[in-house]
């Protein structure tokens, strides 16, 4: 594969919108091992958020997708392929950014829960500040009024 051909390849796979329109591949080998994906995925997106029971499973499935992306990457980047199999592996990147997309909307995640809790105290923080400021806090700091 000549470096221009390797250069469009890498260059879909990064673009935004690139998994618009593309499918979850029905099965993928990551780490010598075959998953069916689409089902995997299409089981856990039935349910509105992730079971505390599912939510490890679905976080190591996230980490193995990623793992399994950046190796086909560098494959592209670095391996000595040809065009179509270039081709096939740009596909399945997109399928495979396609099912984090997925997984990756499912409920809030721990960093979503943990944002929203530091949003909720820095209003509160903020709501404290304003009534001292404005002289409408009836607490201990306040003096003979």
């Amino acid at each position: 594969m000549q470096a221009y051909e390797r250069k469009q390849l890498l260059e879909r796979v990064e673009r935004e919108g690139a998994t618009v329109g593309a499918e979850i591949p029905d099965r993928i080998e990551i780490a010598g091992e075959e998953i069916d994906l689409q089902e995997f995925v299409f089981e856990i997106k039935r349910r509105e958020t992730v079971p505390e029971g599912e939510r490890e499973r679905v976080e190591h499935a996230k980490r193995n997708l990623r793992r399994e992306r950046l190796r086909r990457v560098e494959r592209i980047e670095e391996d000595d392929i040809d065009r179509a199999e270039g081709e096939e592996l740009a596909g399945s990147i997109i399928g495979i950014d396609r099912a984090l997309n997925a997984l990756e909307s499912l409920g809030p995640t721990d960093l979503e829960a943990e944002s929203k809790a530091q949003e909720a105290a820095d209003k509160k923080r903020w709501t404290s500040f304003l009534k001292k400021a404005l002289g409408r806090d009836d607490g201990p700091s306040r003096r003979g009024r």
